[in-house]
C-alpha cells in the first residue's frame, strides 16, 4: 500500500493550466483500481492518494506521468506502507477492491 503526497511546488500558479489532465490521470488511477482515495492537504498544500494494486516500480512510473509532476506543479513523495494492522472497515474497502 501507498501513499502518495503531491505537494505544491514554486510552480503552483500553472496548476490551473494542467488541472483537467490531472483530473483525467486522476480518474484513470481509479478505473485501473490502482487508487483508493484522493483528497487535498490542508490548508492548500497539495494532494494525497491512497494506492495499492501496483508495484512501486510501476506506481513510480504512473507518478511521473501526472501532469502536474511533469509540469512542476507538484514534487511527489511516494511512501510504502506495510500495514500491520487495520480497522475492518478499510479491511472491507481493500477486500471489495481487490
Amino acid at each position: 500500500m501507498f501513499i502518495i503526497l503531491l505537494k505544491f511546488s514554486d510552480n503552483k500558479s500553472q496548476a490551473s493550466q494542467f488541472m483537467e489532465d490531472h483530473k483525467k490521470w486522476i480518474k484513470q488511477g481509479f478505473d485501473d483500481s490502482v487508487f483508493l482515495m484522493a483528497g487535498s492537504l490542508q490548508p492548500g498544500l497539495g494532494g494525497a492518494l491512497l494506492a495499492h494494486n501496483s508495484s512501486r516500480e510501476d506506481l513510480e512510473d504512473r507518478v511521473n506521468n501526472d501532469p502536474f509532476v511533469a509540469e512542476n506543479v507538484v514534487n511527489a513523495e511516494i511512501l510504502e506502507v506495510s500495514p500491520a494492522m487495520m480497522d475492518e472497515q478499510l479491511k472491507m474497502i481493500l477486500k471489495e477492491a481487490a
